[in-house]
């Protein structure tokens, strides 16, 4: 029959090309820089997605086209200010997420972080806003947690003097018989998430080897395919699913699972507390929203405080670094014990210059653009076009806010000039409304730690540690040493003991 015949088929596939093709061609988004290829596929940038190279594939982008590039036929990257006011600061809080985040939804529920639209994410906000602000965090209740924690990370630390301390995954020291006694930078940062989440129910890993089990199952997600291509196919994850998790396990959380769900069925926890503030009977919140609200925190707590002072730590250790870390550790000392740790500015410095070289979260934050379309950076934009910046891009592409930007160099922040245009395109918590909720929380933790540790020693890097080993591995959502290992060495400071 005629109706089946090849060459109509032909002709009707020929035809249904030619119509793809006319309507990328007439795409306002040609007009964008971007490969020539990104106009009619998406399927070069999920190859460097699988790959766990997105980060780094679009950076490449951004240094070839500029701050606005196409990576594919329907999606744009920006790395100028006025991109990011526009995306995540436009109306207060910038246009909503796109399915992307669905991913991310726990237990079933949506977290503050996995909301879709502005309105749902100001509902929640407006619930756990006020237990992330600094002036709680500052709160004797709970910065005494966090100090606490960083002095038991520290005795810890001393048992490696004379040796070597992998302060990424603590599975012993080198020099001395493998022990267990030691922990990592994300057993110090679990503790201190989950002591201000609920309090005191939360976790003890830095002494608790079953605490520190539990830890182990919320960071280090090593997922990224199986979530990438639920996302991208769910049918064709649903018949792959199985043979996919023989190369990248699904994420399995039982332990953790257990700690949430145990502390969030509790009814007294402290008032500095995030789980109190949810409890209070005006929010009508059910437990397992409260437990996947805190799942979420904690995970993302882990992962960004734990990796962001693992990297920074590294670079501070280096030779070329030592000159900063000699000064760091002067201004520590010299400082009466008794000073804030927002009031020593080269502190603030180095931190601000780790997060702008290493930040946690150097991935894509996608978002729609509005019906209507908009204007980004003297570019349109349909509606429906999916838009976003990514930290380690918007820290490193305007070479005139950010000269040398390959350099750690905490000089750059305690300049006047440019103070301005650094902060608008310092992208480390995200930007506007919907940034991170637990950035003044993260600071304290890593400022507190800092302080710790360098009025007590200097560090090293082991021997047989590479640059390899360091370079960063491009997560779904954090970043982390793509040898999986920190490996360095605390020699005491004269005076201390």
């Amino acid at each position: 029959m005629i109706l089946f015949s090849p060459a109509l088929a032909g002709c009707f596939l020929l035809a249904l090309a030619a119509s793809y093709v006319w309507v990328c061609l007439a795409s306002p988004l040609r007009k964008v820089p971007g490969p020539r290829l990104s106009l009619f596929t998406s399927w070069v940038l999920k190859w460097h997605e699988f790959r766990a190279h997105r980060t780094q594939y679009i950076h490449r982008l951004h240094l070839r086209y500029g701050p606005a590039v196409r990576i594919a036929p329907n999606e744009v990257a920006f790395a100028s200010a006025e991109g990011v006011k526009e995306i995540y600061g436009s109306g207060g809080s910038g246009y909503d997420k796109t399915e992307f985040y669905n991913l991310f939804q726990v237990y079933g529920r949506r977290t503050m972080f996995s909301t879709l639209n502005k309105q749902d994410h100001a509902k929640r906000k407006r619930v756990l806003a006020d237990r992330y602000a600094n002036t709680n965090v500052l709160r004797s209740a709970s910065l005494d947690g966090i100090k606490e924690r960083s002095k038991r990370f520290v005795d810890r630390c001393s048992k490696s003097l004379g040796g070597s301390i992998d302060l990424f995954i603590c599975k012993g020291y080198s020099g001395f018989p493998t022990t267990n006694d030691l922990r990592s930078l994300h057993d110090y940062a679990f503790d201190c998430v989950s002591h201000h989440l609920f309090h005191p129910y939360g976790s003890d890993s830095l002494r608790n080897e079953e605490d520190e089990k539990i830890m182990r199952q919320v960071a280090f997600d090593d997922s990224l395919q199986n979530r990438l291509l639920s996302y991208y196919n769910p049918g064709l994850h649903a018949v792959v699913k199985n043979i996919l998790a023989l190369f990248s396990k699904p994420r399995e959380t039982p332990l953790a699972d257990n700690l949430v769900l145990s502390a969030t069925s509790k009814s007294d926890p402290l008032e500095f507390t995030l789980l109190s503030r949810m409890q209070d009977k005006n929010y009508d919140l059910e437990q397992l929203d409260m437990a996947a609200e805190c799942t979420d925190h904690m995970a993302a707590g882990i992962d960004t405080t734990g990796d962001a002072l693992c990297f920074l730590m590294w670079e501070i250790s280096q030779p070329r670094s030592v000159h900063v870390q000699k000064r760091l550790q002067e201004e520590i000392r010299s400082a009466d014990p008794a000073t804030p740790f927002d009031k020593l500015p080269y502190l603030d410095a180095v931190v601000m210059e780790g997060l702008r070289c290493f930040p946690a979260i150097p991935m894509s934050l996608p978002r729609y653009v509005p019906a209507g379309g908009r204007t980004i950076d003297g570019y349109y934009v349909p509606g429906g076009t999916i838009v976003s910046a990514q930290a380690y891009s918007t820290h490193r592409v305007d070479q005139r806010v950010f000269p040398e930007p390959e350099r750690f160099n905490p000089d750059r922040w305690l300049q006047d000039a440019g103070d301005l245009d650094r902060k608008r395109l310092f992208f480390a918590f995200a930007s506007g409304g919907r940034g991170c909720i637990g950035k003044h929380l993260a600071l304290a933790e890593m400022k507190t730690l800092l302080i710790d540790v360098y009025s007590r020693y200097s560090t090293q890097p082991e021997e047989s540690m590479t640059d390899g080993d360091m370079e960063m591995s491009d997560q779904l959502i954090s970043s982390q040493p793509r040898g999986q290992k920190c490996w360095m060495k605390l020699v005491s400071l004269e005076g201390t003991s």
